[in-house]
């Protein structure tokens, strides 16, 4: 015997009940698999000449991180100086060049963007950006002179938030134009020499 709601039977309601339910969980575990990977992808864009440098790293690389985490986010292998516990440079095996990572204490300490790379800032500064146009997009910005460079200039950004205290946006220049910068934490980002 079976039974009949409004000349359907109840069996047919459960099994299309317990289909439709199937179909929704099905959708369910898609979306949430989509957007974890999506996340995932999104979390380690490969490193280029598009990846923007901001005050504690580049792209997805920041300042702290180890040799192999730095590499993974990424996504190029970092090649260069020996390691050791003082301090050395890792550079973008292949492309994007002139970027080099300066690790202390086997973490990444600062980030150099050196002659000729089209990285930009966040803000969009770049090298050959006048001293000018370097204080227009960072006002109060702090200017001293080069130690090396006769007429040329440190143009050092220092955030006022409290959770970026420990770090630096320094600009080089000849006195006229940006010949390279760097970001990182003290006092690794104010070594003049780099590791020398």
């Amino acid at each position: 015997m079976s039974i009949v709601y409004k000349n359907i039977p109840i069996f047919f309601i459960e099994n299309l009940m317990s289909q439709t339910t199937k179909i929704l969980t099905l959708i369910t575990g898609t979306l949430a698999v989509t957007s974890l990977t999506i996340g995932t992808v999104s979390a380690y864009a490969k490193l280029t000449n598009q990846s923007k440098l901001f005050i504690n790293g580049i792209g997805s690389v920041q300042v702290g991180m180890t040799a192999p985490q730095a590499s993974k986010a990424a996504g190029v292998k970092l090649v260069g100086d020996p390691p050791n516990k003082n301090c050395y440079y890792l550079r973008p095996q292949g492309q994007p060049k002139n970027i080099g990572f300066m690790l202390t204490g086997n973490r990444i300490s600062r980030v150099d963007i050196q002659k000729n790379s089209p990285i930009t800032t966040l803000s969009g500064a770049k090298i050959g950006d006048t001293e000018a146009r370097i204080k227009s997009l960072y006002p109060g910005i702090k200017v001293t002179p080069h130690k090396y460079v006769e007429g040329g200039h440190y143009l050092t950004l220092v955030l006022k938030d409290r959770a970026y205290s420990n770090y630096r946006l320094v600009f080089e220049t000849d006195g006229k134009r940006v010949t390279q910068f760097r970001t990182g934490k003290l006092p690794e980002v104010e070594f003049v020499e780099g590791c020398s």
